[in-house]
C-alpha cells in the first residue's frame, strides 16, 4: 500500500510539473478536466449523480464549462457572470422537470461548480499573475507541505486531538507542525528563486491554516455520506478530490494573498 501510495504520489507530482510548467491551454483544459471529474464524484457521494448522467448533472457540468470559457477570455468581465448563468440553469432544470429533483440535489449541483470548479480555476488564475509561474507554486507548498509537516510532527509528538469526532488522528501539534513547516518551505523556496521570503512564508503559513479547513471540511461531507473515499482513480490516495480537497481551499487564498502582498 505504501509503495502504491509513493508511486502514485510521484506520478501526481510529475504531472503537476509538467502541466504547470506548460500553462495557458494546457493547464486550463488540464484543470476543467479535473474539476468535472471532481465534480463526479462530488454528486456520486451527495446523490446527485445515480443511475447514468441526468439532467441537472449534465447543467452542472455545462455550467463548469461555461466558466472556464469565460474565465478563460476574461476572469472580471466574464466569470461572476457565468457562475450566474449556471445557477440560472440548473434553475430552469429544476422548475421545467418537476418534481423530478429534490431541492437538496440541486443546492448539491450548484456547490459542486462552486467548491469544485471555481475554486480549482484558481490555479490557473494565480499562474497568469505577474511572477506566477513562481507563485503558483506556493498552493502546492502550502497544502501537500503542510500536510507532510503536520503528519511527521503528529506522529511524533502529537498529544491534543484537533478534531477528535472529524479526524481523531490529527492533533494540535501536528497542525502547528504543519504550519511553520509550511512557512519554512515557502521561504527557502522564495529564497532559492530570490523572491521575497518574508511575504512568501506568511502566505505559505495562512495557506496551511486554509488547507487544513479544506481537507477537514471533505471529511465531513464523507463521514456525512458514509464513504471512505470519493474515488478510486488515483491508486492509494483515493479520487480526484481525496488529493485535491486541501488545494481547492488554498488555491483561491494564495491567489488573492498575491494580489496583495506581492502584485505590485
Amino acid at each position: 500500500m505504501f509503495k502504491t501510495r509513493l508511486l502514485s504520489g510521484i506520478l501526481l507530482v510529475a504531472a503537476a510539473l509538467l502541466t504547470i510548467i506548460s500553462g495557458g491551454a494546457v493547464l486550463l483544459t488540464v484543470l476543467l478536466c479535473v474539476s468535472v471529474i471532481g465534480a463526479t464524484e462530488l454528486y456520486r457521494a451527495m446523490g446527485v449523480h445515480k443511475e447514468g448522467y441526468g439532467l441537472l448533472e449534465t447543467a452542472a457540468y455545462l455550467g463548469i464549462l461555461l466558466y472556464y470559457g469565460g474565465m478563460a477570455l476574461d476572469f472580471q468581465r466574464y466569470g461572476m457572470m457565468a457562475v450566474i448563468l449556471t445557477l440560472v440553469l440548473l434553475m430552469f432544470v429544476y422548475v421545467f422537470t418537476y418534481p423530478k429533483y429534490e431541492a437538496s440535489q440541486v443546492m448539491a449541483a450548484v456547490f459542486g461548480v462552486l467548491y469544485v470548479g471555481v475554486m480549482l480555476s484558481f490555479i490557473f488564475l494565480t499562474r497568469n499573475l505577474p511572477s506566477g509561474k513562481y507563485i503558483v507554486w506556493l498552493i502546492f507548498i502550502c497544502s501537500w507541505g503542510c500536510d507532510t509537516c503536520a503528519y511527521c510532527v503528529g506522529m511524533l509528538i502529537g498529544k491534543h486531538k484537533m478534531a477528535p469526532v472529524l479526524s481523531p488522528k490529527k492533533s494540535v501539534e501536528g497542525a502547528v507542525g504543519g504550519v511553520v513547516g509550511a512557512a519554512l518551505l515557502g521561504a527557502v523556496y522564495a529564497a532559492v528563486f530570490h523572491e521575497p521570503a518574508a511575504e512568501y512564508a506568511v502566505i505559505c503559513a495562512i495557506g496551511a491554516l486554509i488547507s487544513m479547513v479544506g481537507d477537514l471540511a471533505a471529511s465531513a461531507i464523507k463521514r456525512n455520506q458514509g464513504i471512505k473515499d470519493y474515488g478510486k482513480l488515483i491508486p492509494g490516495h483515493g479520487g480526484i478530490l481525496d488529493r485535491f480537497d486541501s488545494v481547492i481551499f488554498t488555491a483561491p487564498v494564495i491567489y488573492y494573498m498575491s494580489l496583495f502582498l506581492l502584485v505590485r
